[in-house]
């Protein structure tokens, strides 16, 4: 299958220890069990993707009953997380129904994880955008404040997109180019090189890099 993503949860981070010692800081991922919900097509939809769904308990009562429907046409068990994946090849023979596990990715692969950032609230300047802030003497009344936003003779307002205080994080981050440490498939854990965006027990999505950098 041409299926070059899943649908995973970050558990937390530890390290693991190379042979000759060095220790290489990790985070575990929970990679799937997934199953193909839905397959698009470009003579349908106008593209080729397959539609994910995480294989996880959820309560009958908690699915509406159009998604109830979208599953029982798939001919699989209601999910709580459904995530799209491209599909290059239109000539990909993925159906409804095929399993996607963590055994298609292997140690030393570059991946691309996806997911929603920690939220840190409303932030002044200095914190969400690094502003040097005033001088800290006797007198200063612009510890951490912004200071001029425009200019007097030009441009006579304020620059679009000009850094101001407000909502920090929670954003969609993508972590690019992190290296496959280790793959344990029968526990579908993945452990990967660095950090990954989210708090643990987020849901994020971990796909394979197109071109290595």
């Amino acid at each position: 299958m041409a299926v070059n993503g899943i649908i995973g949860i970050k558990l937390g981070t530890t390290q693991v220890f190379q042979k000759d010692g060095t220790a290489v800081p990790c985070t575990v991922l929970q990679a799937g069990p997934c199953v193909v919900v839905q397959r698009r097509t470009k003579e349908k939809d106008g593209y080729d993707a397959a539609q994910l769904g995480l294989v996880e308990f959820v309560k009958p009562q908690r699915v509406t009953k159009a998604m109830t429907g979208h599953f029982k046409k798939a001919g699989v068990a209601s999910m709580k997380v459904l995530r799209e994946v491209r599909i290059e090849e239109s000539a990909d023979e993925t159906k409804t129904g095929d399993r996607v596990l963590v055994d298609r990715f292997a140690a030393g692969e570059l991946v691309d994880v996806t997911g929603v950032s920690k939220g840190k609230g409303f932030a002044g300047g200095v914190k969400r955008w690094h502003y040097r802030g005033g001088d800290s003497t006797h007198g200063s009344m612009h510890h951490r404040a912004p200071g001029g936003i425009g200019g007097s003779s030009f441009p006579s307002r304020v620059w679009k997109n000009q850094h101001f205080p407000g909502h920090m994080g929670h954003e969609r981050v993508t972590a690019k180019n992190l290296e496959v440490v280790q793959v344990d498939a029968d526990e579908n854990l993945l452990l990967v090189r660095g950090s990954v965006p989210g708090p643990s027990g987020a849901v994020i999505m971990i796909r394979k890099v197109k071109q290595a950098k």
